[in-house]
């Protein structure tokens, strides 16, 4: 496939050189029972939090908007001349706008459960953000394009190193040439079992997909996790 696994820059800034940020992991819903400010009653009983993390232009806050039940939350600011040095635009030239803090949407899955999504940003100047993103998520989701598959080693690498399950997402770009899921996997170097699924960001059945998929990666992962725990215990 022409890929292959680079070690990553050491930038104390790249999340695949930090230390995971100290003091007790949030959890994952958010309890009426212990609201900041009046309780809604429609707020649900148990929220998921997941990620949607990946590099530039890849796709992040397309996927986060198909899927949202509500208007997503955005933070995007236009593209620059000033960035045009900072900024890789090969293979992605019609952008015009980049996240600069989180994509953020929402999924009611049923009464008293909804699914938080989060849309990290791409450039490795916002990277500081993705710790405190990533405190008490489920998993995430790493949205690849082939094109710029590189680009998403940072995000593989972090949640790797996080034990954080996810799945990699290969975006569907038109004229561009299609790769098979283990094709993708071999050359990302993913742990096996790892799921990589192909998707259209813009579609919201795709995009529901792909959530379903790191779900039920993610339930066994800590299913496992679990049961291990139980083991050594005993």
């Amino acid at each position: 496939m022409g890929f292959a696994h680079s070690d990553h820059p050491s930038d104390p800034r790249h999340p695949s050189d930090r230390t995971p940020p100290s003091g007790r992991r949030q959890p994952l819903g958010r309890w009426p029972s212990d609201p900041v400010g009046p309780v809604d009653p429609s707020d649900p009983v148990l929220a998921l939090k997941i990620l949607v993390a990946g590099g530039f232009g890849v796709g992040k806050t397309t996927l986060v908007g198909a899927v949202s039940e509500i208007r997503p939350l955005r933070t995007e600011e236009r593209l620059t001349e000033a960035g045009r040095g900072v900024d890789d635009l090969d293979g992605v030239e019609r952008k015009s706008a980049t996240t600069v803090a989180m994509d953020f949407g929402r999924i009611t899955i049923r009464e008293g459960l909804a699914v938080y999504l989060f849309g990290t940003p791409g450039q490795d100047r916002f990277w500081f953000l993705w710790d405190e993103l990533a405190q008490g998520a489920l998993g995430a989701v790493v949205l690849a394009d082939t094109r710029r598959l590189t680009d998403c080693f940072p995000a593989v690498d972090f949640f790797e190193h996080r034990g954080i399950p996810f799945v990699v997402a290969v975006n569907r770009f038109a004229g561009t040439r299609e790769y098979r899921p283990e094709e993708v996997a071999r050359a990302l170097d993913l742990d096996s079992g790892t799921p990589v699924v192909l998707c259209d960001a813009r579609q919201r059945a795709s995009g529901k997909e792909v959530l379903i998929n790191l779900v039920e990666h993610a339930g066994r992962v800590h299913a496992a996790r679990l049961l291990a725990e139980v083991g050594s215990a005993g």
